[in-house]
């Protein structure tokens, strides 16, 4: 069931061995460059060493289907992957420039964006030169409805001014962030799904102001999630992306194989979860047997297999259904792991947590950090609420075809 090709396993194993090879042996270089920086947004060395390595053993944008940017690979051949590299969330992603957002900005940029765009921002992007951030969700409103999205842009004459204030802007505050995507409001009249439009805005334009970094239960991730105000920021018409009103088609667009990427690194993320437990409660001994021994770690055990298989085939088979049927076709399935894979992957950290004692709530495990991040999984691209609804109606309407639709 959902065989990879020749080429997918071909790529699956070369990825493998470079982890091996390179990225694990590199975490501890990449702590130790973080802490002797003393900068929680420092880009430590070890990280262009490892994209120098891994372009030049073509391991490199695997994420764009697109072939004239990438190696055209399916959803489905991605997300394994995807998943590979979730085993070191921290830095295999970027090492190989396949992380978020850049990945969704990149394939924005690819569909939407105009020559002008693809030569400042997707050549030099591809090229892992530069990053880039998406600036949608605001602090004053529910953003997981993002027709409630404030961000004025007003057209003038050949420029259009933007003002609001974003948060959650991940990326903003990596060292080589140098364009923002932002999503605002073109024409507040028009039809409630046309009222949106996107514009790219490089980072240093006048108006645009970083003004905090938001830490993660604790946690200042490297990347930096921040809040961004936009006050008078004049861009040209050019800015924009597609057409006015165009903001949540585009907005679909990126996030469908987004939320695939996600989905398969949560699922590496617990695989990895997984093999600590396992050392962990091997390694220790309590009352005289193995921690190993006690049957209550046996069915963490266990019941953690059984939930990374049940997620891992769903995803997969969301890749597979929009390789073949399409993203619409897909919806239900999307929405499913969106909603299964993090919560997946929590369960098995907060069982590896259990097992590693005090060291598990410590920096001297990676766990603590992990749980931190798929718990902000959870909200990321949409809160569960959100596709549970849309999982909901669609169950609704699959027995009542009309239903809430006199009503919308």
């Amino acid at each position: 069931m959902f065989e990879l090709s020749d080429r997918g396993q071909d790529y699956c194993d070369r990825l493998l061995t470079f982890m091996d090879e390179h990225v694990y042996p590199a975490e501890s270089v990449y702590r130790e460059q973080m802490r002797a920086s003393g900068d929680a947004n420092h880009h430590p060395q070890v990280l262009e060493d490892l994209k120098a390595e891994a372009r030049s053993q073509g391991l490199w944008n695997l994420f764009h289907p697109h072939p004239e940017w990438g190696p055209g690979l399916t959803n489905l051949e991605y997300a394994h992957l995807a998943e590979i590299t979730g085993r070191s969330i921290e830095i295999a992603p970027e090492a190989i420039n396949c992380n978020a957002p850049d990945t969704g900005n990149m394939e924005v940029l690819t569909l939407f964006g105009t020559d002008e765009h693809k030569e400042k921002y997707l050549k030099p992007l591809l090229a892992g030169e530069m990053a880039s951030a998406f600036a949608m969700t605001e602090p004053a409103v529910a953003s997981s409805d993002a027709t409630n999205v404030e961000t004025s842009m007003v057209r003038d004459g050949d420029e259009y001014v933007i003002n609001g204030r974003k948060w959650w802007t991940s990326n903003a505050l990596h060292r080589n962030c140098k364009v923002l995507i932002v999503m605002g409001k073109t024409d507040p009249d028009a039809p409630t799904h046309r009222q949106q439009s996107m514009m790219v805005v490089p980072i240093d334009t006048p108006g645009v102001k970083i003004e905090r970094g938001l830490p993660v239960f604790g946690y200042m991730d490297r990347e930096g999630h921040a809040e961004v105000t936009f006050t008078d920021v004049r861009v040209p018409v050019t800015a924009l992306l597609a057409e006015e009103g165009d903001g949540f088609m585009i907005s679909q667009a990126r996030l469908g194989p987004g939320r695939i990427h996600h989905c398969m690194r949560a699922i590496g993320v617990a695989e990895r979860a997984l093999d600590l437990m396992i050392d962990r409660a091997q390694s220790r001994v309590t009352f005289g047997e193995p921690v190993a021994n006690r049957a209550n770690i046996m069915d963490w055990v266990a019941e953690s297999r059984i939930e990374i298989e049940m997620a891992r085939l769903l995803t997969l088979k969301a890749a597979h259904m929009m390789d073949t049927v399409g993203n619409k076709v897909a919806r239900t399935e999307i929405a499913a792991i969106k909603v299964a894979a993090p919560a997946v992957a929590l369960k098995v950290i907060d069982r590896a947590i259990q097992v590693h004692g005090g060291g598990g709530v410590s920096d001297d495990f990676p766990l603590a950090q992990w749980y931190a991040h798929m718990r902000t999984l959870r909200l990321a691209d949409g809160p569960d609420e959100v596709h549970k609804m849309t999982i909901a109606r669609r169950e609704y309407r699959r027995r009542s075809p009309q239903w809430g639709k006199q009503a919308s």
